[in-house]
């Protein structure tokens, strides 16, 4: 693939990411709300909007089917009959997998950090139903050689496994949220800040990218679910790159072109932990707008929106965008 100029026009990158090949799973382009009585709750400030990724109809949605329909599909090209991935006990990107596996006929295999549940509930009840055999392990860090030990076994048992990475995050799977950008321009005109919850990279990725290519000042803030920011940016900025060099473009200046912004400051106590700041984000929404997130990633992100718009980051006159990226089934854990 030939590589074309920075300084030229984005269109031909974004027909090069509009040509690669998906899995129609997504139903895009998901609703917009606006959340005005959440705005007059915080006594007034931007104007606030809710994109509802959560409301993707397949495997109960979120963010994880914008990715994985990409992927599925490289996977369905080249024959897979295995879907294999990781996750935590009750990950949402491990229930989609599951849920495109069973779509297309394949078998899949979790690899799950942490003890099997005496009676599995939300996610892992999911994981269940939908036929995925699940693996599990000690700890995060067992993951990537679980993993390929996994797809090694299967090869030689004969079949075709496809190992897909933690959350779909690579640059084919982040291509999903650079046509999102594209979608949500259609719907609205661009949002002064976009705010979602980040942990392993590939969604905040796409969506840095789809506004540089896009030729958008939106500014992009990613709240982290576990990891330092330093880490999680660090990821980001890989991804990016990537998705460069895949559209045919210098990937480490379209990296550069913007600031890669993830907030650390809501983990709390740790990863799926409740914090003070994402109980009240969980009763606001609730109260005000009928919106249901929970307590691994919606609801700190949410929370981080209410402090940037309660401190004056986000300012009266400005719109900021939260994009909800599911997972409200872990409520039912």
């Amino acid at each position: 693939m030939s590589t074309i100029s920075l300084s030229s026009d984005f269109s031909l990158a974004l027909t090069r990411a509009a040509a690669i090949p998906s899995l129609d799973l997504a139903r895009s382009p998901t609703i917009i709300e606006e959340m005005s009585r959440l705005r007059t709750a915080l006594g007034g400030g931007p104007r606030l909007f809710v994109k509802r990724d959560d409301s993707i109809p397949f495997g109960f949605g979120g963010n994880k089917v914008r990715k994985l329909q990409i992927v599925g599909a490289e996977a369905l090209a080249a024959g897979a009959d295995t879907l294999v991935t990781v996750g935590g006990i009750q990950s949402n990107h491990a229930r989609v997998t599951a849920a495109m596996a069973a779509r297309l006929g394949m078998r899949c295999v979790l690899i799950a950090n942490g003890v099997a549940p005496r009676r599995p509930t939300a996610n892992a009840l999911l994981d269940h139903l939908l036929g995925a055999e699940v693996e599990y392990i000690n700890s995060r860090d067992d993951r990537a050689p679980a993993m390929h030990a996994v797809v090694e076994r299967l090869r030689r048992a004969g079949r075709v496994p496809w190992p897909i990475p933690l959350g779909a995050s690579t640059p084919l799977g982040a291509i999903g949220f650079v046509r999102a950008i594209g979608e949500l321009l259609e719907q609205m005109p661009a949002p002064d800040v976009i705010v979602h919850a980040t942990s392993s990279g590939g969604t905040q990725a796409g969506l840095i990218a789809g506004c540089a290519l896009h030729r958008i000042t939106t500014r992009v803030v990613g709240v982290s679910a576990d990891d330092p920011a330093a880490a999680v940016g660090a990821q980001v900025r890989e991804i990016v790159a990537g998705i460069g060099t895949l559209l045919g473009i210098d990937g480490g200046a379209l990296a550069s072109m913007r600031p890669i912004i993830v907030d650390d400051g809501h983990v709390g106590e740790g990863y799926g932990l409740s914090s003070p700041a994402s109980l009240e984000a969980q009763s606001l929404a609730a109260h005000t707008e009928a919106l249901f997130v929970e307590h691994t990633y919606t609801a700190k992100a949410l929370g981080a929106l209410i402090a940037m718009v309660r401190d004056g980051r986000i300012r009266d006159g400005q719109t900021a965008l939260f994009w909800h990226t599911g997972g409200q089934t872990t409520l039912f854990a």
